[in-house]
């Protein structure tokens, strides 16, 4: 029990009746979208509900009743709830534990709101029940066992998931399921770990709701419930949020580890390797402090070289606060208004906390690690501090990337010569000139999709990825440009190829294939 006093009941009959109720009153993102209009929904984002709730007026239809209960947090009447939900109805809200019944008036104990995304099997919506939030109480702090929704840190991590087959993933700290959920779409067996038994429930719900067999769930903390196992993937939106552990402070399971700054990432990182079969690649979200003078992505290299088990490492590095930025969006995220004396309380002691361990940034981003099976091959680590194109869906960009880092680390210089490439759609050029000047002193190659990369080029290299038309071999391009630019064709080819290597790997350039 929490403390909005509900006990849940994920009965999988119940949540299944429930599903077909939702599903005949068409509780779904777009309708609502459509009823409230794409300003009211964008405010939303922003925790604000009146445009929404405006936007539904008075109506008493199934959508808009279960809108105002189960999304903003609203009691409605005992005789409308039942008519939106009459398979259900309040008394199986109830039972479930995501509601009460006060006199005539069914009162939200949980939210339970679409969520659509979109991955390479095409478009897709889950329901997700989670504990009311900000949005749903009109503000206030949490309650530090709150078990979160559809955050967009849970979102960006399932967009990352890599969308290729496999038979077995742990979903570690899995919250109310949302890896778990996205992972099952391409994997036979997903195992979902947590230390909050609400958070379990929650899991167990939401994948009845969505029709998502195959999901397990065990108790217990980081790998624990899963020693001795060995998975083909690894999903975790661990606990990383680093925290006071001195004094007073609210300690939020879903994203607190208990730990002291970001020890937690480092146990994570430490662990995984041994959970991992040969080639299995494990993908999570983390916190790192740049602190004692050393860089945080230096840190986190640390702690991948020192892995009992030899990772393959991507890092990338999405954002970089200061402690003061840090401290006050996640006091913010507890519920804690600005300007209050509770509000300075915090950020004294979060400052005190990052002052006495000398931390002078934390960074935040994505960590992808893949258990060797012989020596590493990958060590990349990385800041990528501009608008990502596709951050929603960047699973499908990471495996082309693994797929052509692999390709290419097996090809020595000869043989890379030998094969033909071809330019990725996506990728256009761009010449920037000096008022009067006929040759360019800048050429960016800038890239659509993934990352949204520039990568700048000298003439030789853009001629090379010009004419990369997946018929001509890089040796002979490189031939034909030595000519032209008339210098030593070895020489040459030795510029070119670490940037083709790494032109490959960031997916400017493809393999092409003996049948395009």
């Amino acid at each position: 029990m929490n403390d909005n006093g509900s006990v849940l009941n994920p009965d999988p009959s119940l949540c299944q009746t429930l599903a077909d109720d939702l599903a005949a009153a068409n509780f779904r993102s777009e309708p609502l979208r459509a009823a409230w209009g794409v300003e009211a929904d964008d405010a939303i984002g922003r925790t604000l509900r009146t445009p929404a709730l405006r936007g539904l007026g008075d109506r008493t239809d199934p959508p808009a009743v279960l809108a105002r209960l189960l999304i903003f947090g609203i009691a409605q009447s005992t005789s409308d709830v039942d008519r939106a939900l009459p398979r259900t109805g309040s008394a199986g809200l109830v039972e479930l534990g995501l509601a009460a019944i006060e006199g005539r008036a069914v009162r939200p104990a949980a939210t339970l709101r679409p969520q659509s995304f979109h991955d390479d099997r095409g478009p897709g919506e889950w329901w997700i029940a989670a504990d009311l939030d900000e949005l749903a109480l009109g503000g206030g702090a949490l309650a530090e066992d709150h078990v979160l929704g559809a955050g967009g840190a849970s979102l960006t991590l399932a967009g990352l998931q890599l969308p290729t087959p496999a038979k077995r993933v742990l979903d570690l700290g899995t919250g109310c399921g949302i890896q778990a959920l996205r992972a099952r779409r391409f994997a036979d067996e997903i195992v979902a770990t947590d230390i909050s038994e609400r958070a379990l429930a929650f899991t167990r719900i939401n994948a009845i709701l969505d029709g998502s067999e195959g999901i397990s769930t065990r108790h217990g903390s980081l790998f624990e419930p899963v020693a001795g196992e060995r998975f083909d993937r690894i999903v975790s939106n661990p606990p990383f949020v680093i925290t006071p552990r001195a004094g007073d402070i609210p300690a939020y399971e879903y994203r607190d580890g208990g730990l002291v700054g970001d020890a937690l990432v480092e146990q994570v990182i430490a662990g995984i390797g041994e959970h991992l079969v040969p080639g299995g690649v494990a993908q999570l979200l983390g916190n790192w402090e740049a602190t004692g003078g050393v860089d945080g992505l230096d840190r986190v290299r640390a702690w991948v070289e020192a892995s009992p088990v030899p990772l393959d490492a991507w890092i990338v590095e999405r954002e970089r606060l200061n402690p003061i930025e840090y401290a006050e969006m996640w006091i913010r995220d507890g519920g804690t208004a600005p300007g209050t004396p509770e509000h300075d309380r915090l950020l004294s002691a979060w400052l005190d906390d990052f002052d006495a361990r000398d931390v002078s940034a934390v960074g935040f981003g994505y960590v992808l690690l893949r258990r060797a099976e012989g020596d590493p091959t990958l060590a990349r680590y990385e800041r990528v501090p501009q608008p990502i194109p596709s951050e929603g869906s960047l699973g499908s960009h990471l495996a082309d990337a693994l797929a052509a880092h692999d390709a290419q680390a097996a090809l020595d210089d000869d043989a890379l010569g030998a094969r033909a490439l071809r330019v990725a759609g996506d990728v256009t050029e761009a010449r920037h000139h000096t008022p009067g000047s006929e040759n360019p002193t800048v050429i960016e190659l800038r890239q659509g999709g993934g990352f949204g990369r520039s990568f700048h080029a000298d003439p030789a290299l853009a001629g090379l990825v010009g004419a990369c038309d997946g018929e001509l071999t890089v040796a002979q391009i490189a031939g034909a440009l030595a000519q032209i630019l008339e210098v030593d064709e070895q020489s040459l080819r030795a510029s070119l190829l670490p940037a083709v290597r790494s032109l490959l790997v960031g997916g400017f350039l493809r393999f092409s294939e003996p049948s395009e």
